[in-house]
């Protein structure tokens, strides 16, 4: 139901949309390498199944991203995660005159993480294709501004699963820059490993979820009750309002807090849409004062309006308490990492405004500032890749924490510092 539901809200809105393999895929699960849990129609799409066997993140997106080269007359590229798109375009800037090769020749190079065997299997469906090689060196070669619409210039629209505000936050700067001028579709709402939501308004630039009674059983816990809240039911919901979700979804999995909070922005007749606002588990605070993701990640948008020529690629956060003995004798702090394109360096007063933003949005975080019993953020710059190389460490096609607390993932970060 809820794919007929996407692909008529698709069909409507871009009626050229569900053409036979005029859809690009570019999307690596390592437990189900077929497809995100209800995605539609496999076969309208030109990636092949086979790519879904790689063992490698990277090797399965630019297998996905060859195959989607060899099809001038796409009309849609979907992603599972922003993410994956981005990191699959990357690979594009990095290794377009090796791919135009393949698509010359009509033959795979051997690549890490791509087995022999598999190889040989993908190897049969391509074929040579000159011209196509040709105008991607021509592209290519003028420049990636807009990179995505000049490859494919029947490109209706872009569809990625998850909009949540830090996966919105990729999804804007592609827009910016390689996916200019086409518009975004995210379908689907999912947590806890069901499917809960479905947005039929695709043309519209923020995405809401109508909520499906059916699909699983929902609870939802208001954000502003007191200590012992009761949960409340889809027909006691209030336009305006945030809400912990709460999840019956499958066998073993009774009432699950999923951390997810969620904003009532009205109804389509009897049913309430909601927006994602932010994950619980994302939140920062080393002294009680807990400052969600989507505040953390508003003040680092303001900041970077101050940067002239800076757009964001990615970062991450970390407590100090996940650094040890290296955070030094210093007050509990923030630690972020950033990439950033634009900049090469940012001086101290650059580096100051984002802590001050911090203070100026929240005024808790300004008063354990002035006691001295949060000690000043400190802001890292890494090279660019490192956020491709943090999520293939992920491993997972779940959108990235911003909240690091895994020891191996910091170390991966901070060996990537540059400034």
């Amino acid at each position: 139901q809820g794919s007929l539901l996407y692909l008529d809200a698709l069909g409507a809105a871009f009626p050229r949309a569900l053409t036979r393999r005029g859809t690009a895929l570019l999307h690596w699960t390592p437990d189900c390498p077929r497809a995100p849990a209800g995605w539609p129609l496999p076969t309208l799409y030109c990636t092949p199944a086979a790519a879904g066997a790689l063992p490698s993140r990277a090797a399965a997106l630019r297998v996905q991203l060859l195959f989607a080269l060899r099809q001038r007359e796409l009309h849609v590229l979907e992603a599972g995660l922003a993410a994956e798109l981005h990191d699959a375009l990357v690979a594009l800037r990095t290794e377009w005159p090796q791919l135009a090769q393949e698509l010359a020749v009509g033959r795979l190079s051997p690549q890490p993480g791509l087995p022999e065997g598999l190889r040989d299997q993908l190897q049969a469906l391509l074929s040579p294709d000159a011209a196509r090689a040709a105008e991607l060196r021509a592209e290519c070669t003028r420049g990636f501004e807009g990179i995505v619409l000049r490859l494919w210039p029947q490109l209706e629209v872009v569809v990625v699963r998850t909009a949540h505000g830090v996966e919105r936050l990729c999804c804007d700067s592609l827009r910016q820059a390689d996916c200019q001028g086409l518009p975004f579709y995210c379908p689907f709402y999912q947590a806890a490993g069901a499917l809960l939501g479905i947005n039929l308004w695709p043309v519209e630039p923020a995405p809401r979820f109508l909520l499906c009674p059916d699909w699983a059983f929902c609870e939802f816990l208001p954000c502003l009750a007191n200590k012992d809240p009761r949960t409340v039911l889809l027909d006691e919901l209030w336009e305006g309002r945030e809400y912990g979700l709460v999840v019956t979804a499958q066998p073993g999995e009774y009432r699950c807090r999923t951390g997810e909070v969620l904003k009532v922005t009205g109804f389509h007749k009897q049913c309430p849409m909601v927006e994602p606002v932010c994950r619980e588990s994302q939140t920062l605070s080393v002294r009680g004062e807990s400052i969600s993701e989507e505040q953390f990640c508003q003040s680092l948008c303001r900041t970077l309006r101050m940067w002239p020529g800076a757009r964001l690629i990615d970062y991450v956060c970390v407590e100090s308490s996940l650094l040890g003995d290296s955070s030094g004798p210093c007050a509990p702090h923030y630690e972020v990492f950033m990439e950033l394109q634009g900049l090469r360096d940012l001086s101290e007063g650059q580096r100051y405004r984002l802590d001050q933003c911090l203070q100026e949005d929240f005024p808790i975080y300004k008063s354990f500032r002035f006691k001295g019993s949060i000690g000043p953020l400190r802001l890292h710059l890494v090279r660019p890749g490192s956020f491709t190389r943090l999520r293939e460490a992920l491993g997972s096609p779940m959108p990235m924490p911003r909240v690091l607390c895994e020891e191996q993932l910091l170390q991966l970060i901070q060996a990537s510092v540059i400034s």
